[in-house]
């Protein structure tokens, strides 16, 4: 929000400088983004006066001026605009100036052969309008000489940042307020006049929506004359950023930003029959003053008129109403919307405006009666006309928040000691009511006063927060206790090994495109957020690969040849209640070139499903989970390949990660080439380790050598390496210490229906080495454990 220093001394009478009062602004809690001085823009710009014009010698369009700069000599000035003439009073800008609008530096040139001292300039070229059919002209008695800055009054414009809980100083009158009370001079409220209406206004007005609109209050103006605003208040609108369109529209822009009320005018020629805020039809229509159609439905306020929709409530007014140069009679509307509504509104619109801004953040509901007033006021001086009476349909807000206080509570909750009586004038002075028995009265303006604590941080901030002393928190003798939970250090070394095997951290949004959370929710829907960021990231992630996916997409397109990623992060489910379910997950996706090309590798190489694997068993054993006793089985999901893809199970039931090649239809969906593999590990699933210490347990190395043996064994074409790996394993766990296939054989003696895994298994002998014996004991308890997968020992 911006606002000119000139704008300020409106309503605060203060000796203090900008340097001063950005400070205190900032020590307030209204942070101040940037100063802007546009007296240094229009630095080289005087007020001059053409003291004749005569053709140029080799242009038709163009003039050669006398240019008087109220010191020294005439000046000769080449100049094509049209209005040019002797007599004429306008703004020159002289040699080493520099043109706002761009950037332009003047300097002594010839134009067409003719010699130019500067350049007589248009208000679009000063950055003050867009008028640029020709030169400015000022006032026959402007004083020529003058430095245009200081003969237009240029004043310090403050940009600051108003945090969505104070509304009340979405308006230069609430900022003043506030510094008021700070001790930066006096507040001097806006001066409500008193308007007497001339007759009853002539057009119904009422709300038929208390819940959207709950008061609805208007008059008529008839006979204005819409001109351009004054000079005085098209200057402040431009500091504020606005543009001057017309007195009405300006007069209405203004109220908004001095007072932070929204309101709208319309040309009462154009309405037809009674003026109501209503709910929307489903399916009407609004031509709005974006020059944008939107279409409503029934949850929506809208101002109407017995034909049709003229008004988003709160939001933006219509193009079909408004107000133009042929307006002479007008509609005044001011009132008072529920904010929930309009914030609805617009995000289902899309459409974002002051008026929303305010409307939606809450504005005064005490304003209404003073704010038309003001307005009237406005429009009246400007434009003339004569007032009807004012209309007040409906009732705003009047029950004011009251919150037993403790004056205690500043030192206790903000940290700082103030007065008892120093808290109440920071109070009254921000128009909060106290009582003896110091119950506070919020003023109707302040929705962000709830309790207590509310009214501390009003009474701190006014203080200053800078008062607040730095405390050091209490800290224990010794060695500080570790912080980190044991799912923080999890998470912690897992990306250590994932960095270390070669992958690439992503962090990608949790909130997805409908299709892309879709194609990974299954049967149960994503969650769809209700005030999303934007509709490309509407659904909550019900798993970390649709993102991962889109990131390898990304990389692929600016020609990444290997791709390997890597995410924690949180997926978000639907609960067997309908809550929601938030589930610790890894997820990893490889595309690209596995191994590049070279004179030692050959062709470059892809991923495939054992790298997926290979990444899943390695990070679920740093994750802690018992990857020896865990199960390959199928059903990784429709996203995945089904004969290159598996889950990793603790169980039958407990799935653990799973792991494949995406489906070419999942592929296709993210418009990525294949082959890409993925992983995604469950992490909440892995169960926690039993007992143990911070201690490792003690390590003694063996006194005698290992003994490897070779089995091989014949097993269905069907049958799980793994399975067989694991049954082998399990079949003496006090002598057996690995196990690991060694070779996978199909073909001649093997025979149809069968293959031929070969194993090597680790034995260690204790306190002493294995007889013969011992070894066929173990031999013959490893084929016993194999034959109940269906293997046989090959002869």
């Amino acid at each position: 929000m911006k606002f000119s220093l000139e704008w300020l001394c409106e309503y605060l009478d203060t000796e203090a400088g900008v340097a001063e009062i950005a400070a205190a602004l900032n020590a307030i809690g209204i942070e101040v983004e940037g100063i802007e001085d546009p007296a240094q823009k229009l630095a080289g710009f005087r007020v001059a006066r053409v003291l004749a014009a005569a053709p140029h010698p080799d242009a038709d369009k163009l003039q050669v001026l006398s240019v008087d700069t109220g010191s020294g000599e005439p000046l000769q000035v080449v100049c094509g605009a049209p209005n040019a003439r002797a007599g004429l009073v306008g703004v020159l800008g002289l040699p080493g100036a520099v043109v706002p609008a761009n950037g332009m530096g003047l300097k002594v040139a010839a134009v067409r052969g003719v010699e130019s001292n500067g350049m007589m300039c248009s208000t679009r070229e000063l950055e003050l309008g867009d008028d640029h059919e020709g030169i400015i002209e000022l006032p026959a008695d402007a004083p020529v000489g003058t430095d245009f800055a200081a003969y237009r009054g240029a004043s310090p414009v403050f940009d600051v940042a108003i945090t969505p809980n104070r509304p009340d100083c979405m308006g230069v009158m609430g900022i003043a307020r506030d510094l008021a009370a700070a001790g930066l001079g006096t507040f001097k409220p806006a001066a409500v006049p008193q308007i007497a209406g001339g007759f009853a206004c002539p057009v119904e007005i009422r709300t038929d929506d208390a819940d959207g609109c709950p008061a609805f209050y208007g008059r008529v103006i008839r006979g204005v004359s819409n001109g351009p605003s004054p000079d005085w208040m098209q200057r402040r609108l431009v500091a504020a950023g606005q543009r001057p369109i017309s007195a009405l529209v300006d007069a209405t822009n203004y109220l908004s930003l001095a007072y932070g009320r929204p309101a709208h005018a319309y040309d009462l020629a154009k309405l037809s029959g009674a003026i109501v805020a209503r709910r929307a039809k489903d399916g009407e229509a609004v031509a709005a003053l974006n020059e944008k159609t939107y279409t409503l439905d029934e949850t929506m306020t809208v101002i109407a008129d017995d034909v049709q929709v003229h008004d988003i409530a709160g939001i933006m007014g219509g193009e079909d109403s408004g107000c133009t140069g042929a307006t002479t009679d007008v509609l005044l509307e001011i009132a008072y919307f529920d904010p929930e509504r309009i914030g609805v509104t617009g995000r289902k619109l899309g459409v974002t405006s002051d008026a929303r801004t305010r409307f939606e953040r809450g504005v005064d509901p005490a304003f209404l009666d003073d704010g038309l007033a003001l307005l009237t006021d406005l429009i009246v001086a400007t434009c003339g006309g004569e007032p009807s009476e004012a209309v007040r349909a409906g009732m705003p807000p009047q029950e004011p928040r009251r919150i037993a206080y403790d004056p205690a509570l500043a030192e206790r909750l903000g940290g700082i000691a103030i007065a008892p009586a120093e808290q109440r004038r920071i109070l009254e002075a921000l128009d909060f009511t106290v009582s003896s028995a110091w119950e506070v009265t919020a003023p109707l303006r302040r929705h962000d006063i709830e309790g207590a604590p509310d009214i501390v941080e009003e009474v701190v901030r006014i203080q200053g927060l800078d008062h607040i002393t730095s405390i050091p928190l209490p800290r224990t003798d010794g060695v500080a206790r570790p912080t980190a939970t044991a799912d923080q250090q999890m998470e912690r070394r897992l990306r250590r090994a994932a960095a270390a095997r070669g992958l690439s951290e992503a962090i990608t949004w949790s909130f997805l495109p409908m299709d892309e959370a879709g194609h990974f929710a299954g049967d149960t829907p994503p969650w769809v957020l209700e005030n999303p960021i934007s509709e490309d990231m509407k659904a909550m992630r019900p798993s970390l690969l649709p993102g991962l996916l889109m990131a390898a997409r990304r990389n692929a397109d600016r020609g990444a040849a290997s791709i390997r990623l890597f995410e924690i992060g949180r997926r978000y489910l639907r609960g067997s209640d309908g809550a929601s379910d938030e589930r610790l997950t890894l997820g990893v996706v490889l595309a690209g070139d596995r191994v590049a090309r070279g004179w030692a590798t050959g062709n470059a190489a892809g991923f495939d499903a054992f790298d997926a694997k290979a990444e899943a068993l390695a990070l679920l054993a740093e994750a802690g989970a018992p990857v020896d006793n865990l199960q390959v089985m199928s059903e990784a999901g429709d996203q995945f390949h089904p004969g290159q893809s598996g889950t990793l199970r603790l169980g039958p039931k407990t799935v653990l990660a799973r792991f494949g090649t995406i489906h070419p239809g999942t592929l296709a969906a993210f418009d990525l080439d294949g082959p890409v593999v993925a992983v995604e590990l469950f992490l909440d699933a892995i169960p926690a380790k039993k007992g143990g210490g911070f201690a490792r347990a003690p390590y003694t190395p063996p006194a005698l050598q290992a003994v490897t043996r070779d089995f091989a064994f014949l097993v269905p074409l069907d049958t799980p390496a793994g399975d067989l790996l694991r049954a082998v394993k399990g079949a003496d766990k006090a002598n057996i210490t690995d196990a690991r296939v060694f070779d996978d054989f199909r073909g001649q003696g093997v025979p149809e229906g069968r293959k031929s895994l070969a194993i090597e298994v680790t034995l260690q002998p204790g306190e002493k080495s294995f007889t013969d014996e011992d070894l066929k004991a173990i031999s013959d308890r490893v084929v016993a454990a194999a034959a109940k997968q269906g293997a046989e020992l090959r002869g």
